[in-house]
């Protein structure tokens, strides 16, 4: 290339992403793209990486290769292997790349790797010496380690994710090849170097140290969270997930000290690292339960129990938001992957479970900080309750102490949201339905543990809710925001009372327990008749949806076939309300639905539909 072509290359790459005009910028871009389907591209991608005078040609350089490699499959090996050995010089020479470069040809080389896996040259499969190639820049200064990290990193990426060149077939084939032959290599020297690092105790002050550390992080982290088995596709599966560690890696999680060293590195790195440790621990506690006897399984359960509780013993840490996410994904892989008769066998059991329920209720009650990670909390809680009739155990799990707390705090917490939404204006967490139900849904089930302190709990806040309702409603001069604030209070209460009647199970139906559902179905359709006749005057559209929602929740219960037609919950219904049975319910149901359907397709006569559902 003539040096007037580079300079016009270079021109036009820093006018593709600084020019400010749209004109010249899609200018750029069409005549950039000229250059990466010409086909002597290969050869002036070099040119450009070498004699380039700017980051942004080396990028452009970089991503046309990128491409250049994944749609051309017929470039000779020959060609392929001399580009991989260029880059890797190239990397390994110039170690003051700007970071967007280094990584673009660093997703080459992965890239490159997987796609001619399965290449030979003079009998040899050259791709696969990549490791080793790698292990070169590891045994150089604290930037060649970086960018040797780094490379493994993208390449454990690169083999475990699908692409659109090659068959879902042969992604497997090449996927599980690497397994195989290659990934837990990798995995032992990422845990070496992590070792390595926490004893000589790098300087994470120092820009380059805490960059290797990150990347080591993230090495493990993508080896412990390969698709081993070639079933997990689907990210969104990602919580429900158990690692299938290959049986050959037994030996490095029957050495204990590999869990050990996460939870050192936890309490050893700042926050800026630390929920990458933690991210690790997550994976461990994953691994598939067969991998380990009895014993084994025991001791590697210890362990992580003894971890956990040090967390929590000293949790100044998770105050950061991310160490916290991670945290609560850890306890709640913990029980998912563990049985509930295993764990109250844990020594320390009690202050364990004690602790967690400590840190749950003080999570609660911080009901504006991370909604998405109380999920997880949340989760653990409805598993441990939900496991309670199966432990056949001598040793106690306290739930029936710690289940009532945890309601409590969530109960409560909901209602104290009420007036700081309405006073400060803050978000409503009732305005996403979404994690509302499936909070919900969780309580649903740990929400009936002891289910006479629930009901007790929910019965006087509801009568002291519904009361000051009353009061306001008769009250003339009464203010809208008090009016609004009472409203929101009732809401969450419907919406829990229909949640926790909708948690009724055959395994702890008892009369007692129908008796108290029809105290609290009483109080919901008490407080729907108080409501329609105010409809005229104001409406709540999120208690009107709450009221609905808790009519299904009772409809699944007590309405039907599978329905007890002498079921307390009726003797209740019919002693104080005069509903003998479910058609007199039903009849209060859709006379309700009729009501709303007159109201709100009045109030808003050009919606697309009521709102009644």
């Amino acid at each position: 290339m003539e040096e007037q072509e580079i300079a016009q290359l270079d021109l036009l790459c820093k006018q593709l992403y600084e020019a400010t005009d749209t004109v010249t910028r899609n200018a750029a871009e069409r005549a950039l793209s000229t250059f990466t389907n010409s086909p002597d591209c290969l050869t002036k991608c070099q040119y450009l990486l070498e004699r380039g005078n700017s980051s942004y040609s080396q990028l452009i350089a970089a991503s046309s290769l990128t491409r250049l490699i994944s749609k051309n499959t017929t470039l000779p090996v020959e060609q392929r292997l001399d580009m991989r050995n260029y880059v890797l010089n190239y990397l390994g020479t110039r170690l003051n790349l700007a970071t967007y470069v280094s990584q673009s040809l660093i997703q080459f080389l992965a890239r490159l790797t997987k796609l001619s896996w399965f290449d030979v040259q003079k009998n040899e499969l050259v791709f696969r010496t990549i490791v080793d190639d790698v292990g070169k820049f590891l045994q150089g200064s604290v930037d060649h380690c970086i960018i040797g990290a780094h490379i493994l990193s993208q390449l454990v990426c690169e083999m475990n994710q699908a692409d659109s060149t090659r068959s879902l077939t042969k992604h497997r084939k090449i996927a599980s090849s690497f397994r195989d032959l290659s990934l837990f290599n990798i995995f032992n020297l990422s845990i070496t170097l992590l070792r390595e690092a926490y004893t000589k105790q790098l300087n994470l002050q120092d820009g380059s140290q805490h960059s290797l550390m990150s990347y080591l992080l993230q090495l493990t982290c993508n080896c412990l969270s390969f698709d081993f088995i070639g079933t997990s596709m689907d990210e969104s599966s990602d919580d429900l997930g158990t690692v299938q560690i290959p049986t050959s890696w037994r030996a490095a999680f029957l050495n204990f000290a590999t869990l050990q060293l996460f939870f050192d590195l936890y309490r050893a790195l700042p926050t800026s690292l630390s929920p990458m440790a933690l991210s690790c621990l997550v994976q461990l506690a994953s691994i598939r339960r067969s991998l380990f006897n009895n014993n084994e399984r025991a001791k590697f359960l210890e362990q992580l129990v003894q971890g956990v509780k040090g967390i929590l013993e000293s949790p100044q840490s998770l105050a950061d938001p991310n160490n916290y996410h991670e945290f609560c994904r850890l306890l709640a892989r913990l029980k998912s992957n563990y049985q509930l008769g295993e764990i109250v066998k844990v020594e320390g059991y009690s202050d364990f479970i004690a602790l967690i329920a400590k840190f749950t209720v003080t999570s609660l009650q911080m009901w504006q900080f991370a909604p998405n990670s109380l999920h997880y909390l949340l989760s653990l809680w409805q598993r441990m309750v939900a496991s309670m009739p199966y432990v056949k155990n001598t040793e106690p799990h306290l739930l029936e102490s710690y289940a009532p707390e945890v309601t409590k705090a969530y109960v409560t917490s909901r209602l104290a949201s009420v007036e700081v939404v309405i006073r400060d204006n803050a978000e409503d967490p009732l305005d996403d339905t979404g994690t509302v139900q499936q909070q919900l849904d969780q309580l649903s089930t740990f929400g009936r543990c002891e289910y006479e302190k629930t009901c007790q709990l929910l019965i006087s806040l509801f009568d002291q809710a519904a009361q000051r309702y009353q009061e306001l409603v008769q009250n003339t001069s009464a203010s809208t925001t008090d009016m609004t604030i009472q409203e929101g209070r009732l809401t969450w209460l419907v919406f829990i009372i229909g949640s926790v009647i909708g948690g009724r199970v055959s395994y702890s139906t008892v009369d007692e327990y129908d008796a108290l559902d029809g105290e609290l179905v009483c109080r919901v359709l008490q407080l729907m008749n108080l409501t329609d006749s105010q409809l005229s005057q104001r409406g709540s559209e999120k208690l009107e949806l709450a009221i609905l929602s808790f009519f299904e929740q009772f409809r699944k219960m007590y309405v039907g076939d599978q329905a007890q037609k002498t079921s307390k919950v009726y003797r209740r219904l019919s002693e104080r309300l005069g509903l003998h049975d479910e058609s007199n319910v039903l009849s209060v149901f859709m006379g309700k639905i009729i009501t709303n359907m007159k109201f709100w397709a009045a109030a808003r006569p050009s919606s697309p539909k009521p709102y009644i559902f």
